[in-house]
Formats: C-alpha cells, sequence, structure tokens
C-alpha cells in the first residue's frame, strides 16, 4: 500500500504561472472615502469577463425595461388624451349646434307669432324631436365629468323652459288672436331662458377648451419624455455594443497571449519529457549493468570465499544481493508507471466480470493453499483501455490476496456501490491488516508504504499505478480503512461517454 509522491533525480522544469505575476489592477478611486460608487466599481473590476458582459447586459436590459414601462404608459396617456381631445371637439361642435339651433328656433317663433305661418314652427318642431337625442349625447360627452353633467343638466333644463314657454306662446294666439301675443312677439316669449342657454353653452365651451390646451401641453411634455427616454435607451445599447465589444476584443486578446505561452509552455513540456524519457533509457540501460555487476560480483565472491566466511558476512553478502535484486526490480516497477502515463488509451466498451475471471485464473498458483472466500458481484460494462483496466484490478486483488496472507480464512470482496447513470463505483474489500486513516493520504503514492519489507513484499508503486490510470479514465480514487480489520478501495470509471 502505497502513496504518489515525485521521485527523486527526475529531471524538474520549473515554469512560471502563465501570463507571469498576476497584473496589479488597480481600481479606480473616486473622489471621497465614501463615495457612492467606489463599491459598485470595486465589485465590477473583480468580476470576471463574462460576468461583466452578463452584468452589462442584466443593467441595459433592466434600464430598458424601465425606459418600455415608462414609454408605454407615456403612449397610453397620450393616446388617451388623443381620444378626450376629439371628445371635447364633437363636444363644441354639438353645443355650438344646439345653440344655434336654439337661436334659430326663437328667431322663427316670434316670426310665427308675428305672421302666423306655419313655415316657421319647423324649428320649433325640430328642436322638439331632436332634444332627447342632444341630451342623450350631451351625457355620454361628459361621461366622466361632473362640473360638464350638472351644466348639461341645467342646459336641459333651461331648454324645456324654453320650448314650454313657446308652446304656450303658440297656445294662446291660436285661442286669443294676435293682439295677445304682441308683446311677446316683441320681446320673444323665452328671452330669458335663451341667455341662459347662450351662458350655459358659453361656459360649457370654455371649460373643454381649457381642458384641450391643458391636454396638449401634456401630451407635448410626455411626447418630448418618451423621446429622451428613447434616445437613452439608444445610447444605453450603444454604450453596451460598445463595452461588450471592448471587453470581447480584450478577452480575445488576452486568450491569443496565453494561447502563445501555452505553446512556449508547450514546447518546454515537450523538452522536458524528451529529457525523461533520455533519463528512462539511461534508467533501463545504464543503470542495470552496476546492477547486475554487484549481484553477480556478490554471488562469485560468496562462491569464492564461501569456507572462510562467518555468518555474519554470509548475511552482508547476501543483503548486498537482495538490494541489488531490489533496486532492479524499483527500476522496473519506476519504469513502469513513468510509460503509463505516455501510453496511449483506447476507449472502447470493457467487461470488467471477464476482467476479474482472467485475473483469478492468472492468480490461481499464488492461491494455492490458502482458503479464500470470494464475494464477486456482477459489473457493469465501463469504458476505458482494456490492457490499463486489467492492470488496475491486478494490483488491487493482488494487494487484498498479500495483505489477508496473516489471516486463517481471507474474506474478498468485489462489488458495486452506489450506481448512477453516469459513472460506476467499484470497490474492492478484504479483511486483512487493514490501515490507519491518518495515513492514508501515502497510499497511493510512489515507493510510499505503510508496511515494513519484512512484513509484506512490494515496491510501492502498484497503488500508484491505479491512481493514474484511474484519473486518466476521469475517475477518482479512495480507500478506507482500520488496523488490523480490513481496507475497502474504491475507484470510480464512467459507464458513457461525457
Amino acid at each position: 500500500m502505497f502513496m504518489e509522491s515525485p521521485a527523486k533525480g527526475q529531471p524538474q522544469i520549473a515554469l512560471a504561472p502563465i501570463g507571469g505575476p498576476e497584473p496589479h489592477n488597480p481600481s479606480p478611486s473616486p473622489a471621497g472615502d465614501g463615495s457612492f460608487w467606489r463599491i459598485p466599481i470595486i465589485w465590477f473590476f473583480s468580476l470576471t469577463i463574462e460576468q461583466r458582459i452578463l452584468a452589462g447586459f442584466s443593467l441595459v436590459f433592466a434600464g430598458i425595461l424601465v425606459i418600455s414601462v415608462v414609454s408605454y404608459r407615456n403612449t397610453s396617456a397620450v393616446i388617451a388624451n388623443s381620444g378626450l381631445d376629439t371628445r371635447s371637439h364633437e363636444l363644441v361642435q354639438l353645443l355650438t349646434n344646439i345653440d344655434m339651433a336654439m337661436d334659430q328656433t326663437e328667431n322663427n317663433h316670434r316670426r310665427y307669432l308675428v305672421t302666423g305661418e306655419e313655415l316657421y314652427l319647423e324649428s320649433y318642431r325640430s328642436v322638439m324631436k331632436q332634444k332627447p337625442t342632444f341630451i342623450k349625447y350631451l351625457e355620454h360627452l361628459t361621461e366622466g365629468v361632473p362640473e360638464q353633467q350638472e351644466r348639461v343638466a341645467l342646459l336641459e333644463r333651461m331648454m324645456h323652459q324654453q320650448l314650454a314657454a313657446e308652446a304656450h306662446a303658440i297656445t294662446v294666439l291660436t285661442n286669443r288672436g294676435f293682439e295677445a301675443v304682441k308683446k311677446m312677439a316683441l320681446e320673444g316669449a323665452a328671452t330669458r331662458e335663451i341667455s341662459e342657454i347662450h351662458k350655459i353653452v358659453a361656459e360649457m365651451e370654455s371649460y373643454e377648451r381649457q381642458a384641450l390646451r391643458r391636454r396638449v401641453l401634456e401630451s407635448a411634455a410626455t411626447t418630448t419624455n418618451t423621446i429622451v427616454l428613447l434616445s437613452i435607451g439608444a445610447l444605453l445599447q450603444f454604450v453596451l455594443l460598445a463595452a461588450v465589444y471592448y471587453l470581447i476584443r480584450h478577452d480575445i486578446t488576452e486568450r491569443r497571449r496565453v494561447a502563445d505561452e501555452l505553446q512556449r509552455r508547450g514546447e518546454l513540456l515537450e523538452a522536458a519529457n524528451k529529457e525523461l524519457e533520455s533519463f528512462s533509457y539511461s534508467v533501463s540501460h545504464d543503470l542495470r549493468a552496476p546492477l547486475r555487476h554487484i549481484d553477480g560480483y556478490a554471488s562469485l565472491l560468496r562462491k569464492a570465499v564461501t569456507e572462510s566466511l562467518n555468518e555474519k558476512a554470509a548475511r552482508y553478502l547476501q543483503t548486498i544481493s537482495d538490494s541489488a535484486k531490489q533496486m532492479g526490480q524499483l527500476i522496473d516497477d519506476l519504469l513502469v508507471f513513468s510509460r503509463m502515463g505516455r501510453q496511449e488509451m483506447l476507449q472502447t466498451r470493457v467487461d470488467l466480470n471477464q476482467v476479474i475471471r482472467t485475473i483469478l485464473y492468472d492468480l490461481r498458483l499464488d492461491l494455492q493453499g490458502r482458503e479464500i472466500s470470494w464475494t464477486i458481484a456482477t459489473l457493469p460494462e465501463v469504458l476505458g483501455d482494456p490492457a490499463m483496466l486489467r492492470q488496475v484490478f491486478m494490483n488491487l486483488i493482488a494487494n487484498a490476496v498479500k495483505f489477508t496472507s496473516t489471516r486463517p480464512r481471507a474474506h474478498i470482496e468485489v462489488g458495486i456501490d452506489r450506481p448512477n447513470s453516469g459513472e460506476a463505483v467499484i470497490f474492492v474489500r478484504d479483511n486483512g491488516v487493514g490501515f490507519d486513516m491518518r495515513y492514508a493520504g501515502k497510499l497511493f503514492g510512489v515507493f510510499q508504504r505503510l508496511h515494513r519489507m519484512d512484513e509484506f513484499e512490494g515496491t510501492g508503486i502498484g497503488l500508484a499505478n491505479v491512481r493514474r490510470i484511474v484519473h486518466r479514465h476521469g475517475g477518482r480514487t479512495w480507500a478506507e480503512g482500520e488496523p488490523d480489520k480490513g481496507a475497502t478501495f474504491y475507484i470510480t470509471l464512467p459507464t458513457r461517454r461525457p
């Protein structure tokens, strides 16, 4: 059981952060320590470019929304005023017609009283028929205006009185002759009433003309206000477009700079990889020969001086030989770990059940003489590289077998936990020696061991390879354990393409 840490002796390249040190972007300092705009400006400059564009769009959208609402209300007011103006013009025209009709009726009535000609009563009879229509139309046109409705009621009363006085004069003429109506013919039968009608009509016309002037001024002011608001809205849109253009241009420039920096760093990393490959070649060839010499000459020395060696000297030579072999194994495992990070991955469907069966078959010789209880669940198909995933489960199962070797009866379980539609959580659980969770961070490190070599053999590369392979598949690794109560190792693997 082991944890990932950088191997000593490997060439390393120190690269500066992309784009160099963070540029100091001072916030504008508005005049006055308690300026209202200080906090919003600092907040704005702390946002990313996407957040700035979104904030700009939100502010302009809110402004345009307010402008649209106000403009709609202003336009509605102008339309309403236009309708009221039309009604006022109709009312003034109707009042003029009524005034002229009542005046003409009075004049023709006087001529009738003088001449007795029935022709002059046509106006009187016409007004008698039209009066209900006039009054009804007036009431409709003055609806909602109490002052005007009061005048309409008074006008109706005066018209009724005028017509009644004229009807009385006609009756007197018919019954008593011209002498009886001589005075009325000279002065008029409804002089007072017609005078009141003229006065009421004049007051109503004056009221409507004043209302017309007031609404015209109000509509003009509202129209001006709407034009100003629409101009502000257009300006806001222009400012937004200019700001977005600036931010996008700035972002593109910055992205190009970062892309150039990434390309430069990629070239440096490529050179570093070549150096690492050279280093790996040197390790695999140049270091192997000295190790073979150490092991070989230690064996030759032991054979040459076997009779003269005491027990302690023989143990020394054996330690030298074993250490050389262990060093060779460490080099081999380190090369495997290095190649695993550069090896090209396949992306295909992998049947984990078949992988587990193959691994158990390959381990059959190592399991001879062991009493192991296996619990293997039905595992799902996952996406990945078959060879790499076989290496993952080989390491996990081999570890479970190794660390349960002190148990008279081992229990090893391979199962699936918390399945979902996107990934599979697979675990390997054993009842072996376990580990202290305080040292869980060392488990997946290179050459990190939680047990001594004389307790359990190994180089400390297996779990580091597990983590590297699982990470390359887009998954995660972690472990849970307790001393002398076993351990559980978890990995996640994708079950479908992202």
